[in-house]
């Protein structure tokens, strides 16, 4: 059991190749309830060891020029399509492969591989979040090649996301303008450790009571300075932004 959240993160995990949707690699393993007094402990504990991975992570994506971007968001903010708009304006020109967080389902990794690119999809069961231990799981499916840019979609979650470092080497926080400007003071943590926002669906601010000015202050309140881009994933508007960031981190060594 996850002292931090109290979400299941062993059991029921599942990487799946949906290219080979068979090989299911079921976990079984089982957890025990910890004392009240242990949890601070144990969160702590937990956390610790998902550095560990994370930072072996970190050094084999570096070694082989892999860059990781962790997209994190709550759900319905638009992560999905905007990876699949993403994957067919930029598929032909880098070389992108997508880990694709869910609970359930494949039905998100189906719609990245409709566009041609690789991906794999981690179902979580009850788990609320990505872990470096399932990263690592995902990647050696996955097999990225040298030099590509790894996209990981995660769980639509907007707290426990934020404390599990992947391994990545940048962090993108995705909201959209139908979720109400005051997300980012909301939930600080998720937007401290954001190296760029997207506010997505833009082409909707004239049907909804969202301030936009308010919302970049409060992302920046966060994460000082942090870099904000207003985009439609539908539209297509302000992604030459989004698609010129992803290319400066993918330029080869």
């Amino acid at each position: 059991m996850c002292a931090t959240c109290g979400c299941s993160d062993a059991a029921g995990v599942r990487v799946i190749d949906p290219a080979r949707p068979h090989d299911h690699g079921h976990g079984h393993g089982h957890s025990h309830p910890e004392p009240a007094g242990t949890v601070v402990a144990l969160e702590a504990e937990i956390l610790a060891g998902n550095d560990r991975l994370a930072a072996e992570n970190r050094r084999a994506f570096a070694g082989r020029g892999i860059y990781a971007v962790n997209l994190m968001s709550s759900p319905g903010s638009g992560k999905t399509t905007l990876l699949v708009r993403t994957l067919a304006d930029l598929g032909a020109e880098l070389d992108i492969c997508v880990v694709e967080g869910d609970q359930e389902t494949l039905l998100d990794a189906e719609r990245i591989g409709a566009t041609g690119a690789r991906v794999v999809q981690v179902n979580t069961g009850a788990g609320c979040h990505l872990d470096a231990a399932m990263m690592a799981e995902a990647v050696r499916t996955l097999a990225p090649p040298d030099g590509s840019l790894l996209l990981v979609e995660n769980v639509g979650n907007l707290v426990c996301p934020a404390l599990f470092d992947l391994g990545e080497a940048a962090r993108v926080v995705i909201m959209s303008v139908t979720e109400g400007h005051d997300k980012p003071l909301k939930y600080p943590h998720m937007f401290r450790t954001a190296d760029l926002v997207l506010l997505n669906k833009i082409d909707l601010l004239p049907y909804v009571d969202f301030d936009v000015a308010r919302c970049v202050e409060g992302a920046r309140r966060a994460r000082p300075g942090v870099e904000v881009l207003e985009v439609s994933a539908t539209a297509g508007d302000g992604l030459d932004g989004w698609y010129g960031w992803l290319r400066a981190r993918h330029a080869p060594a």
